[in-house]
């Protein structure tokens, strides 16, 4: 199955992160499909920048987003 996922980037103890499409059988921070945005939580306030007509459609498309990157996704306006 095909999900819209956070993956961890940056540092230790100053995490960043990707939202990217990656199938479901692939580590966390392994092999992905397409980027679709980033999150920065340490930034005051909370960075998120999306592409909103790809997250859509793959959505459409059956791709289903993590209870995290939904509700980031319901933040920037994509749902």
């Amino acid at each position: 199955m095909v999900k819209i996922r956070l993956r961890r980037m940056g540092a230790k103890k100053a995490p960043f992160y990707r939202i990217v499409v990656a199938d479901s059988r692939y580590p966390r921070d392994g092999r992905f499909i397409e980027q679709l945005g980033t999150y920065d939580p340490l930034k005051e306030p909370v960075e998120i920048k999306v592409d909103a007509e790809r997250a859509q459609e793959w959505i459409k498309t059956g791709a289903q987003p993590t209870e995290t990157v939904k509700r980031l996704f319901k933040t920037a306006g994509v749902l």
